[in-house]
């Protein structure tokens, strides 16, 4: 009896503490395979990119490696960067990546 409660009390515990968790924001798209056109993002960049202690090695070497090969590409709408679109790129900028590599998007 004693151990069913305190396998009870951990999973409230436990369950409390990751439904309090917030939410560190939407994944880079890195589209997952080489492009001739960049498609824009979605959404904008969450903690998961902007908070030092939510930034995961693997999200963050997908935006890192998408705009360093691709940064220079047309939208393949036709259009210019969104907002959505520059925030990220001013993410890859300060994360330590070549100004260059997104100078169009980053441009007004």
């Amino acid at each position: 009896m004693y151990r069913l409660r305190a396998a009870l009390l951990t999973a409230l515990f436990v369950s409390a503490c990751t439904a309090n968790a917030p939410d560190p924001g939407p994944r880079f798209d890195d589209e997952g395979i080489e492009v001739s056109c960049m498609k824009h993002q979605a959404l904008p960049p969450g903690t998961r990119y902007t908070d030092d202690t939510q930034r995961r090695t693997g999200e963050t070497l997908a935006l890192l490696r998408y705009y360093t090969a691709n940064g220079a590409k047309a939208y393949c709408d036709g259009k210019g960067p969104t907002d959505v679109d520059r925030q990220w790129a001013e993410i890859y900028v300060r994360l330590g990546a070549e100004r260059d590599n997104v100078a169009a998007l980053l441009a007004r």
